[in-house]
């Protein structure tokens, strides 16, 4: 198991109201942002990602907006 996944295995998982995403994790020490898309299935690693734009993904009127607008090509990502 790859150090992403390890990390990934031990975070609370939250189920979120998105067209595009089935579930997202933080770890907050380390700033990075697990996210499970519905289509595929893949979980991709977005490194970097600071707190508050974790937080403002959960609370955004659209999580799939966001994520595209705020998330998606800002941040390195890994599988």
């Amino acid at each position: 198991m790859d150090q992403s996944a390890a990390i990934a295995v031990s975070l609370e998982v939250m189920r979120v109201q998105s067209v595009i995403i089935e579930s997202v994790a933080y770890d907050e020490n380390a700033h990075l942002l697990r996210a499970k898309f519905r289509d595929s299935g893949e979980t991709v690693v977005y490194e970097n990602v600071p707190q508050e734009v974790y937080d403002s993904l959960l609370f955004a009127v659209s999580i799939s907006n966001f994520f595209r607008s705020h998330i998606e090509g800002h941040f390195p990502r890994r599988h």
